[in-house]
């Protein structure tokens, strides 16, 4: 599936909690300090000398709940303004939309940024806990904050308006006159499609030149994003994005790394056995063995998600009569009955329909006349129930996933909309990219027959391995490239991955994480990372690594609540209201708690944990187990 951005909030909101910020009562050096040692102060200077200024009176509790009440209503106002003008750029990409977003974008920041420098004249104060929540969460609201200097604010604003529209418009051409050209649909088609070696280079070289121009302006971008990041009490924009999950940021990297380490023996088993699958396709010559799989061959441009090279690698061909687009298309579903089926199972759980406005707001095609943003994602434009999503759907089982986990957004713009502007968003944003995809992990066999989507569905040992391969190429491929994209910023924003290694950085995580390489060499004149499109957005993407962990640990209480006593993977929650009350109670929380108080008011459980995607996988471990014993793992 295609990984979807949560764009209710656009450059507005982004992260959770609390910040690092120098201490209010820092001692601050004084003019005798600055200019010679101390002297020894007579009792006749003493009295000559002028009593001191009483101290600034401490601002009451009043005060700072009535500061944040006005702050909400001016942020619903720019968030609003802001987001009516990021739709509008998304959908007609032209020049003048790029400088219409980029001038709100940097109004936006500017007030931001003014904010939360405004907000430490209350630290301190002891307040009401929505207040003391409020400001806490303004701190880190920000995931790209503006310098002060207004020039530096306007080039920082004009350069992210430029690279977003770059990636949109990329187009790679040609032919001796440059008009053969493919936009990535196009090119992605042939990385799903193709199983001809050079085709598939072709296609992944094609799209990786559209970043190479953006190298500069994203140097540029880290230093003056920096700048901001500095001037509201951060190292880097690394540690704010960091700062944004209840926990100190040390703590959070930290995290990551745990729960990475429960799910890696699952994700070495499985590109083991997809290695040696696709070495027999292609020959040891080009896939080695032993080692890393070349980047191009794995069915998707990025190769984070490798559902479309199922046919190369099905474990038991014919035992799985389980063909979503067919049926589909059978079925003479169009793009918005695709999003009405996906309505239907929300609906289904006791959740509201989507409101009149999201059918006739959305954008469900691609536009044949104008250039738009065909990446899928979820809007509340308003800040007010003006639920949208922005989709070139197409007729297939990747696009059926993808509306699920979009409405997934919008259903939960609908159950928080009403609370103040920074409580409308997820508990924390793993929370938000994974409730849609909670809800995709029952569209199971069951699932689909009892909908009359598919006719009697076979059910034995192997077809159970064909259907957890078809999920595990999707659902545990992505894991460590949903956890370096971060790990490679995080980097980028400390200085640690200098601008001349940008490129080189880049493909040594991916080889260390993901145990896969670049198909032909690359240099530093290639930009590589801005060919994924969550880079040059900067749309922080450690919540999709979260998400595909949360999703199961949702799933595996959702089921319970629906009385599911059966294996985890055979689980659909589709119909169960007692399910769907407890999902809508932590939906209508929002930010406005913790993130362990939310999980816990759906789980039980304070801490996330990857144990049940686990569960849910354990019949294809064990037959991975069986398969590649005698095979060397790893690379």
């Amino acid at each position: 599936m295609r990984i979807a951005l949560t764009m209710g909030l656009s450059l507005g909101l982004g992260l959770l909690t609390a910040c690092k910020h120098a201490p209010a009562d820092a001692p601050a050096e004084t003019d005798l300090e600055a200019n010679g040692p101390v002297q020894p102060v007579t009792k006749t200077a003493a009295a000559a000398a002028p009593a001191p200024a009483a101290a600034p009176a401490k601002p009451s509790a009043e005060e700072a709940k009535t500061w944040a009440a006005k702050l909400n209503v001016d942020l619903k106002r720019l968030f609003a303004e802001q987001s009516r003008i990021e739709w509008v750029r998304n959908t007609y990409i032209t020049h003048d939309t790029e400088l219409l977003a980029a001038a709100k974008n940097e109004e936006v920041m500017a007030y931001q940024s003014k904010a939360i420098k405004e907000a430490t004249r209350f630290d301190g104060v002891a307040m009401d806990p929505e207040t003391a929540r409020f400001l806490k969460l303004l701190k880190v609201s920000s995931t790209l904050p503006a310098p002060d200097n207004a020039e530096k604010r306007k080039r920082l604003a004009t350069i992210a308006s430029e690279l977003d529209s770059t990636y949109g418009k990329g187009k790679y051409c040609k032919g001796k006159d440059g008009k053969d050209c493919r936009d990535l649909g196009q090119l992605s088609k042939v990385i799903a499609e193709s199983r001809k070696y050079d085709e598939l280079l072709d296609a992944w070289q094609g799209w990786h030149t559209i970043s190479q121009p953006m190298r500069p302006l994203y140097q540029e971008y880290v230093q003056l994003a920096n700048e901001g990041a500095k001037e509201i009490g951060f190292k880097d924009l690394g540690e704010l994005w960091r700062s944004g999950y209840d926990m100190p940021p040390a703590q959070f990297e930290a995290e990551t790394e745990r729960l990475w380490g429960q799910v890696k023996p699952l994700y070495e088993a499985l590109h083991c056995y997809v290695r040696g699958k696709l070495s027999k396709k292609y020959t040891p010559a080009k896939v080695p063995t032993e080692g890393l799989i070349p980047a191009h061959l794995l069915g998707n441009m990025w190769a984070q998600e490798w559902g479309n090279i199922y046919p190369l690698v099905e474990p038991f061909p014919g035992q799985s009569n389980i063909d979503v687009t067919a049926a589909l298309k059978r079925a003479k579903y169009d793009p918005v009955g695709m999003v009405k089926l996906g309505e239907k199972f929300f609906t289904s759980l006791g959740l509201d329909p989507l409101p009149a406005t999201f059918w006739e707001r959305s954008m469900f095609v691609q536009p044949k006349d104008r250039d738009v943003v065909c990446h899928a994602s979820a809007w509340d434009v308003t800040l007010n129930n003006d639920v949208r999503i922005k989709m070139c759907i197409k007729i297939d089982e990747e696009d059926l996933v993808t509306v699920h986990h979009e409405l997934g957004h919008n259903y939960y713009y609908m159950y928080y909309y009403m609370l103040p502007a920074l409580f409308q968003q997820g508990a924390n944003d793993g929370f938000h990219e994974g409730i849609g995809d909670t809800l995709a992990l029952s569209v199971t066999p069951g699932y689909l027959k009892q909908i009359g989507l598919l006719p009697a569905v076979q059910k034995n040992d192997k077809a159970l391995i064909n259907i957890q391969m078809k999920d595990a190429l999707d659902k545990i491929a992505f894991l460590p490239f949903g956890k370096l994209i971060d790990q490679w910023r995080w980097k980028v924003y400390n200085g640690e991955i200098k601008p001349e290694n940008y490129n080189a950085a880049w493909w040594e995580l991916r080889r260390k994480y993901q145990g896969i390489d670049a198909p032909v060499a690359r240099t530093e004149a290639d930009f590589d990372p801005g060919a994924k499109y969550h880079i040059p957005a900067n749309v922080p993407y450690t919540r999709y690594f979260l998400a595909r962990i949360l999703q199961f640990q949702f799933h595996r209480a959702l089921c319970k609540t629906a009385g599911h006593t059966g294996p985890l993977h055979e689980c659909s929650i589709y119909g169960s209201t007692a399910a769907g009350d407890k999902l809508k109670a932590m939906l209508a929380l929002g930010a406005s708690k913790p993130w362990p108080e939310a999980l816990e008011a759906m789980t039980g459980q304070r801490e996330m944990d990857a144990s049940a995607l686990i569960d849910y996988f354990d019949p294809l471990m064990k037959w991975l187990a069986e398969q590649n014993k005698g095979q060397k793992c790893g690379w």
